[in-house]
């Protein structure tokens, strides 16, 4: 039992000191991870240097047996607060990045996570319960029988491997950079050249990326406002996908950002394109909001962009809808203007509602209209936790709104939006609105009507809708009445008429 009791304390430490130096490295972070969770922002940056002091204590207090029923202590109690604060999160949908490991390992905070923690405090609650009397045997005692050769032999070693990992990190960040760099010349020479903006990427550009029929590797990632977003949810309107990874330091990246939104708002009929940025959160809101870029995921250390072989940005690659790569890398944005082109054909204007049986969801061949069909079964937590469920809304017609906080075009309609829900015409349904982000942020929006949460977009997918703000009427019985309206304009015609045939909006 003493060995065993050994065991434990010394993986308790190593977590710990592995933990606590990892935030002391990374500061900044920390400091928002803590932010992220629900820390006020007046305590993140004493906290920020709190508690990595607290976790490297705590480490050097398990190894001694003296002390080691005290840093079990310590242990169980931040590991308490670690698993609590897990838990409210997701208990409140929010998903945020945990940041337990720093720079070494961070990712959105799920219920793996908060298993992970648990059997930490299963093991710290062990030593604190059967080491009251004994913890077992000191992890540090033969430090005292070593000579003094010995130590410092042990002192340099420790010191060589310290600077190889140091100088691993290093190496490892300048080859991204350098990276980013060549594919930053490249962009400027083909400019300086004069190549047309819709030239055919150069030969090497074949050579790029994952070969083309390879499975697309998959991802889970968070969006800007807590939602998290998968590729499998990217491919369900049966449309090719266009990654574009990005960045927010990046000068070509911003440049291009207008023409992205420009690309997701007119071709949102045969494409979806979504961009996988790297840098805080708050700096890629600021340039979603500018730009009205929709569908912004974040990565934390290039990992998602690693797995498609994307060294650079900006870089584009396409998947197909079976889940397949379907181009090679398109490095810079000349390059990312010609693989759109290719994949969508002319650019033409697109109209914003498809008319019924328009389109060929991306496969080919026309979808089926879902006008007349029952509507799917929608059960969701309202801002305040209650199950609202459509259902009960039959009897009177209902348009269910699909939102994001996130979303510029959005934005730019919630002063429509509240002014129809004070002074709703003849004849206009009722409202439910379907979002995705924090109870915060939609509170935030000061709509009456009832918002219920839906993180992953299944409900939308489930209606046919694809993006942001999108709508369809469902009539009294229940029934799909309307085709996906996208687009303020034409969300808002629906929604002041309530009839199935509206005027489409000219985009």
């Amino acid at each position: 039992m003493h060995y065993l009791l050994l065991t434990a304390r010394v993986l308790l430490a190593a977590v710990f000191t592995v933990a606590g130096l990892a935030k002391l490295m990374d500061r900044d972070g920390s400091q928002q991870a803590m932010t992220d969770f629900g820390v006020p922002k007046v305590l993140t940056q004493p906290f920020g240097l709190l508690l990595p002091v607290a976790e490297l204590v705590v480490a050097a207090a398990l190894l001694p047996a003296a002390t080691a029923w005290w840093g079990a202590l310590g242990a169980l109690a931040l590991l308490l607060v670690f698993v609590v604060g897990i838990s409210v999160n997701l208990a409140q949908g929010r998903t945020p990045d945990c940041h337990c490991f720093g720079q070494l390992h961070s990712s959105p905070a799920g219920w793996s996570t908060l298993a992970r923690n648990g059997v930490l405090t299963a093991i710290a609650g062990f030593v604190l319960w059967q080491g009251w009397q004994h913890p077992g045997p000191s992890a540090t005692s033969w430090i005292s029988s070593l000579t003094a050769i010995q130590v410092v032999s042990f002192v340099v070693a420790g010191a060589i491997l310290g600077l190889v990992a140091a100088e691993g990190w290093v190496i490892l960040n300048l080859m991204q950079q350098n990276g980013r760099l060549l594919v930053r010349i490249e962009t400027l020479e083909t400019k300086v050249l004069g190549s047309p903006a819709h030239a055919a990427p150069a030969p090497t550009a074949n050579m790029l990326g994952l070969p083309v029929g390879a499975p697309a590797p998959p991802f889970s990632l968070p969006g800007l406002y807590g939602d998290t977003l998968t590729l499998d949810a990217l491919r369900a309107s049966s449309k090719p996908v266009m990654l574009i990874f990005s960045d927010p330091g990046c000068g070509p990246c911003t440049a291009l950002l207008p023409e992205i939104a420009r690309w997701q708002r007119d071709h949102s009929t045969k494409l979806t394109i979504a961009a996988i940025s790297g840098g805080k959160p708050e700096d890629n809101r600021a340039k979603s909001t500018e730009h009205g870029v929709t569908h912004i995921l974040l990565q934390k250390d290039r990992e998602i962009a690693n797995a498609y072989q994307a060294y650079g940005t900006p870089t584009a690659v396409i998947i197909q809808p079976d889940g397949t790569i379907g181009s090679p890398l398109a490095p810079g944005a000349d390059a990312i203007r010609a693989l759109l082109v290719r994949t969508i054909g002319t650019p033409a204007p697109a109209l914003s509602v498809l008319p019924q049986g328009a389109g060929n969801g991306g496969n080919g061949h026309t979808p089926p209209s879902r006008v007349g069909t029952p509507a799917p079964a929608v059960k969701l937590p309202d801002l305040s936790g209650t199950q609202v469920d459509l259902a009960d809304f039959r009897g009177s017609k209902t348009l269910v709104l699909f939102w994001n906080p996130g979303c510029g075009f959005c934005q730019r309609m919630i002063d429509d939006l509240r002014a129809w829900e004070a002074h709703p015409p003849k004849g206009a349904p009722k409202l439910l609105v379907v979002s995705s982000g924090t109870v915060e942020i939609n509170q935030q929006l000061g709509l009456t009507s009832p918002v219920v949460l839906d993180q992953g977009f299944t409900t939308g997918q489930a209606f046919g809708a694809s993006g942001t703000p999108s709508a369809v009427l469902v009539d009294a019985k229940g029934k799909i009445a309307s085709e996906v309206a996208v687009g303020a304009p034409n969300v808002l015609a629906l929604a002041r008429t309530g009839q199935e045939h509206i005027k489409l909006a000219s985009t």
